[in-house]
């Protein structure tokens, strides 16, 4: 009997012993998955946080360092007096920013033609001065013209009525050229106009159509004769106006390039297009002792001659050696070349495609007549 129960309870502490060891070790086992878990989980949490500051710091360095392919050329072309610029950008395409006095639209053409161009995307006449768009009609009659903009003011002009003349032979529609317009010259060229912001101003020259290139980490900004108040509109306007290479506005003239402009700018360089010995003694001295006090490099056409800026979207390099900060030798540097000028006259409506079109008649005067000029000739542009 005593066996029996002593057998009895070896038997019993033997199951015990034997189910809490089992239960010891499911208990550790059970321990251990938690705790591998969580450590799982948490080196998976960091991964993941490192992953999302690499994307955020990638696309920080991406929004500094633009990757472009291929290289943006700008070319101000040399056409004495007056302003001429042509743009190809790495996809092909092209934009021409003016075409100097009629005399220089040969030698646009034909700088273009050379380069195996037989059509121009986006033609702009930054306001109608004969400076300006005196070597349109040649253009126009030598190239294909994609789109042809033009700002909402006329004049009295035969220059002026030479470009409609050479814009209804070839049907091109005239655009508005204002701030705002967003030009396409490929995916990766941003190309925008700022200027001009009012409907009308007493000063033609401030009509000009401002436009900025923008092109990976390199920016360009063409001024036409922009003068004090289209820049003060533009600042006041808030907006970017940062760019690498500043096209001067109004060849250098004291009218144009205020102090608070060419800081809200901040160009590494400066273009000035102006014919050697004008008559208007451009670059003025007011504009020259800015630039220099700002240690921006010049590059004049009157000393450098034809002047080729190339962008591969970080870098830009230049054809010709820079100029200097010497002021023209004539004229008064107080004296602008046109803006004094009062022939011109708020564009009608109809210019544009509304009712009633306008032209100019063989005296200069601009005349609205319907549809119809006096000779019975349909006109229309939109």
């Amino acid at each position: 009997m005593k066996k029996r129960l002593v057998a009895l309870l070896l038997t019993f502490i033997f199951i015990f012993a034997f189910v809490g060891c089992s239960s010891t070790t499911n208990a550790q086992h059970s321990s251990k998955t938690v705790q591998t878990q969580q450590v799982n989980n948490i080196q998976t949490q960091q991964t993941n946080t490192q992953a999302n500051n690499l994307t955020t710091q990638q696309q920080s360095n991406k929004s500094r360092n633009i990757s472009v392919s291929g290289t943006l050329t700008v070319t101000y072309i040399d056409v004495g007096q007056g302003d001429s610029i042509f743009i190809q950008t790495p996809s092909g395409k092209t934009m021409l920013i003016d075409a100097g006095v009629p005399e220089m639209g040969s030698k646009v053409v034909n700088y273009i033609k050379n380069r195996g161009i037989n059509k121009i995307d986006i033609l702009v006449a930054t306001h109608p001065h004969a400076d300006h768009i005196g070597g349109i009609p040649a253009v126009i009659e030598n190239f294909q013209i994609g789109k042809f903009y033009m700002p909402k003011v006329t004049t009295t002009t035969k220059t002026f009525e030479n470009v409609l003349r050479a814009a209804k032979s070839k049907g091109l529609l005239i655009n508005v050229a204002k701030a705002g317009v967003v030009l396409d010259l490929g995916n990766e060229v941003k190309a925008e106009m700022l200027a001009p912001n009012s409907s009308h101003y007493d000063d033609l020259n401030n009509y000009s159509a401002v436009i900025k290139i923008t092109y990976g980490n390199t920016a360009f900004l063409f001024t036409g004769d922009a003068e004090k108040e289209s820049e003060q509109e533009m600042l006041d306007k808030g907006y970017n106006l940062k760019a690498d290479v500043l096209k001067v506005g109004h060849h250098g003239s004291s009218s144009a390039t205020t102090w608070a402009f060419l800081k809200a700018v901040n160009p590494k360089y400066a273009v000035i297009s102006c014919g050697k010995g004008n008559d208007y003694g451009h670059p003025h001295k007011e504009t020259m002792e800015k630039l220099k006090s700002m240690g921006i490099t010049v590059y004049r056409t009157d000393e450098c001659g034809t002047i080729v800026a190339v962008s591969d979207g970080r870098t830009i390099s230049f054809n010709v050696k820079p100029g200097d900060y010497t002021a023209g030798s004539s004229g008064n540097s107080s004296t602008s070349n046109t803006s004094s000028s009062k022939t011109f006259q708020k564009l009608p409506y109809g210019y544009y495609g509304e009712p009633g079109k306008v032209y100019v008649d063989s005296s200069g005067r601009g005349l609205i007549k319907g549809n119809i000029n006096s000779k019975g000739e349909k006109i229309g542009y939109e």
